[in-house]
């Protein structure tokens, strides 16, 4: 076992609140101390193993926070292991899967919500894997050794980029508060500092002699080698790049074999190991939302799904909201947490099923290594809308010209029609609960997650008893549903004071260097070659998705729901995308408010002659999606009282 201990306390959880049939909880927090052969050819894959140090027996050893919750009385659980990855070091398995008012204002690390996970019997494990997580973002977290090369740390180049919503004079070198890299050296002058109107645009060089690596401490400008300081201040909106060369570099892809090998343990040791879920556990699923669902997708290409002994880790996995990316993690300087194009995360390839890059001629495939290997879990991977705008998800479907491909027997794709990254609830805001960045249009408040709990239901009876789930529902250009996503001007409804993103960057074939098959990037910027097609759904007469899984909210509807938003002036870039998030833009409320706003689209009004006309017709879409098995049958009535709630709050 790669596993060498796992270090505990114990307690309740939840003070004994009572779920379900399950009864109560436990909880037990702690360190998982971990040692890996770095000659076995399962381990070869990560990064710079070669460099790391060794113990006597020739072992590389690392920890991790971890944290898992199981029945008290297993006997009452449902034998599942549910492996959540930490996302910047945060709990959000109970985010993805529970429902709550306002789960976005909660503190992710103590949400469990109406507790139907955990209802269902499921024993679930949290185990950090990144070595950057924020300090004031959770505690999960690896503790992974450097790299050294003749007994010091080891040098490179690193690209750092950033947006500010603010003017502001000094950032930490770092993408939203991660630990950072820090600079060989405050006086590096081969240091660079790239400016551009908006990502994608022409850079322009900030001279060497008006910025520094320094911070701001009470007025006054220290040197600091992990912050960037600019004296005439980085202004809202625009995109920086700083590259430079960094010393240091931990085994960023140790991580994600500490969650195979901790899973492994749970599900195979005996209680003579100190296993406390020894004997409990007959089937290992994964789930990653964001940056941990492309960690997932990573994780899946090195082939971490099987333990050292050949077996199988996990029997499924659910990669959620991870568009076209894998991860940042598994790179010397690895930097899991940027998704804005170009990043290591978006390079080739992207479909589960092998392709051939043809201006490289390499042949590639999410599942390349398992499938040789015969080892494939089931995999399920579900996207919002805005996915396909700026993480192009449809290549997760497509060949590299745009065209359709056969998606593996093993896997599903659902694109979540007319949602964003993650669903803000009523009431209508422009403001994001999380990080305060203003939007021109109030964000996309579909609440997809009667969708994640069906497939969760529906991964577990194909993996355990080979139940196939609902096919894929996707984009398609066999159906016509598929698009340009610079097409899309021709095709949406022009309405009053509504207009699309400008100046979007496409996934493109990007050169990082010729050691790129060895996790280092040499040529910083990188070198942009030929875009991949930017596809996305195609849309009705009210701009709402014709394709994927539509949710009542979008076949019965109040208003448009996009997959995107703009920046609003007050942060600066006005007419940029914002990342992550979709817009509602309501539908009139009658036809004389259509007709005074010059509005396309029908009032509701005139779609819906009263309230109860138009809960049948939502009724009528939720059975249907439950009859399909899209949604739980338990969800037609949440769903119902929802839109009650949504129709009050919209006609109002």
């Amino acid at each position: 076992m790669a596993l060498v201990s796992l270090e505990f306390t114990r307690k309740s959880f939840e003070s004994g609140r009572i779920f379900g049939e399950t009864g109560e909880y436990e909880q037990f927090d702690g360190t998982a101390r971990f040692a890996i052969d770095p000659r076995h050819a399962y381990n070869k894959v990560v990064t710079d193993l070669d460099l790391a140090p060794r113990d006597g027996s020739g072992q590389v050893h690392f920890s991790a926070d971890f944290s898992l919750v199981r029945p008290v009385c297993p006997e009452r659980g449902n034998r599942r292991l549910l492996v959540d990855l930490p996302n910047r070091g945060r709990k959000v398995a109970f985010l993805v899967f529970d429902t709550h008012p306002n789960p976005m204002s909660e503190n992710p690390d103590s949400f469990v919500g109406e507790g139907w996970l955990l209802e269902q019997g499921y024993t679930v494990l949290w185990c950090g894997w990144q070595h950057d997580v924020p300090e004031s973002q959770g505690p999960l977290r690896a503790y992974v050794p450097q790299a050294l090369e003749d007994g010091k740390p080891v040098t490179g180049k690193i690209q750092v980029a950033f947006q500010p919503a603010t003017k502001t004079q000094a950032v930490m070198l770092s993408d939203r508060g991660h630990v950072p890299y820090p600079s060989a050296s405050v006086d590096d002058p081969s240091a660079t500092l790239l400016v551009r109107e908006y990502s994608g645009g022409q850079p322009r060089t900030v001279p060497r002699d008006q910025w520094a690596f320094a911070r701001l401490q009470d007025g006054d400008e220290i040197p600091d080698p992990a912050h960037v300081f600019y004296r005439d201040g980085f202004q809202p909106g625009k995109r920086y790049e700083l590259i430079y060369t960094g010393e240091g570099a931990p085994l960023t892809g140790l991580g994600l074999t500490g969650v195979r090998d901790i899973t492994s343990f749970l599900r195979y040791a005996s209680s003579e190991e100190d296993n406390p879920c020894a004997g409990e556990v007959d089937f290992a699923y994964a789930c990653g939302a964001s940056q941990s669902g492309a960690a997932l997708r990573h994780l899946l290409y090195l082939g971490l799904h099987e333990d050292e002994q050949e077996r199988m880790v996990f029997d499924g996995m659910l990669s959620h909201v991870a568009g076209a990316r894998r991860s940042g993690a598994n790179w010397r300087f690895g930097q899991p947490s940027p998704f804005e194009p170009p990043t290591v995360a978006q390079l080739f390839p992207f479909t589960d099923m092998v392709q051939t890059e043809p201006t490289t001629g390499h042949n590639d495939g999410l599942q390349k290594l398992a499938k040789a290997r015969g080892s494939s879990p089931k995999v399920v991977y579900t996207n919002s809308s805005a996915e396909y705008w700026i993480s192009q998800a449809a290549l997760t479907h497509t060949s590299l010209d745009g065209e359709d491909v056969t998606v593996p027997d093993n896997v599903r794709i659902y694109h979540l029609a007319g949602t964003q990254h993650f669903g803000v609830p009523l009431p209508l805001t422009t403001v994001s609960p999380s990080d305060g960045l203003k939007s021109c249009y109030p964000f996309n408040c579909v609440d997809y997650r009667p969708l994640l709990r069906a497939s969760l239901v529906n991964l577990d009876r194909w993996a355990s008893s080979g139940t196939p789930p609902p096919p894929s529902r996707y984009p398609s250009e066999g159906d016509g549903t598929a698009i340009d996503r610079e097409a899309l001007r021709d095709s949406f409804p022009k309405i009053p004071g509504v207009t699309l993103p400008e100046n979007l960057t496409p996934v493109a074939r990007y050169d990082f260097g010729p050691d790129v098959a060895h996790g280092r990037t040499t040529q910083l910027p990188p070198k942009i070659g030929t875009p991949y097609p930017a596809l996305v759904s195609s849309v009705d007469a009210d701009g709402n998705e014709v394709s994927g899984i539509r949710l009542p909210d979008v076949a019965v509807p109040l208003a448009t729901y996009t997959g995107w938003n703009l920046r609003h002036r007050e942060i600066g870039g006005e007419g940029q995308i914002l990342y992550l998030v979709g817009a509602t833009l309501l539908f009139p409320r009658t036809a004389s408010e259509r007709r005074a706003k010059g509005d396309p689209r029908a009032s509701i009004e005139e779609r819906y002659p009263s309230k109860e006309a138009y809960l049948e017709k939502v009724l009528l879409a939720a059975k249907e999606l439950a009859a399909e098995g899209y949604i739980l049958e338990s969800d037609v009535e949440p769903i119902l009282q929802e839109s009650s709630r949504r129709y009050d709050t919209f006609t109002q």
